[in-house]
């Protein structure tokens, strides 16, 4: 009886919970966050053919100069790969780049004390694949922003996600604006330089920017659009 209850239990559960299908993006843009919100579990696509000029290697952070692309550099490989085996390339000294623009762009922004120490360590963990080193990041955003979210990774690709899963994979690209999408509407929060509000940047702006108020910013963001 107990075991029958149990399991009956179990299946409710599972039911019950909102599960996506989506490809990490390198430190992700506030879209993303809004687009995974609503999710109790993220599958992470790893086996896909990888998008070159995507966001699965660059995200935008808020500097004097206006916007700025930080950006991944890969080993070059001919022909079609899977993300799983894309490498990151440590000849270009990337990370040293990249921390000097995230140290320029928010060591006056109000919470930049309370999650550089962490982030600094994690751009630098030297992770040899891609999509190890999106997970981790991924992990850190969610861990901050104080969502949990089961995470898992596919284990072959298939093209349909399957019953009860919602298929984000690839709605989220560089090739069209988020306006054109229904997932995020900019809602303006405090932001280091600019009196112009520069919207769906990485997350990391949101953070430095706004700590704690981070989350319920991004429900605003969210609910704006389903509000309309």
């Amino acid at each position: 009886m107990f075991y029958c209850l149990l399991k009956r239990n179990t299946f409710l559960y599972l039911s019950n919970m909102k599960i996506g299908l989506i490809e990490p993006h390198y430190l992700p843009s506030l879209e993303y966050f809004c687009a995974i919100l609503p999710l109790d579990k993220l599958i992470l696509e790893k086996h896909e053919h990888y998008v070159k000029q995507s966001y699965r290697n660059r995200c935008y952070v808020n500097t004097a100069h206006g916007e700025k692309m930080l950006v991944v550099p890969l080993t070059s490989k001919p022909g079609k790969v899977a993300f799983k085996d894309i490498r990151i390339d440590y000849t270009k000294r990337w990370q040293n780049i990249q921390w000097r623009t995230i140290l320029s762009a928010y060591a006056k922004a109000p919470f930049y004390e309370h999650y550089s120490g962490e982030m600094n360590k994690l751009i630098y963990t030297n992770d040899r694949f891609l999509f190890d080193h999106s997970r981790v990041l991924l992990s850190f955003c969610l861990r901050c922003l104080g969502l949990e979210k089961e995470l898992s990774e596919t284990a072959a690709y298939e093209r349909t996600a399957g019953e009860q899963i919602e298929d984000l994979r690839g709605q989220i690209t560089t090739k069209t604006p988020f306006s054109v999408r229904s997932f995020y509407r900019p809602l303006p929060y405090y932001q280091v330089f600019g009196n112009t509000f520069a919207g769906n940047l990485s997350l990391i702006d949101l953070l430095f920017c706004e700590g704690p108020n981070a989350l319920p910013i991004l429900q605003a963001s969210k609910n704006a659009e389903l509000n309309k």
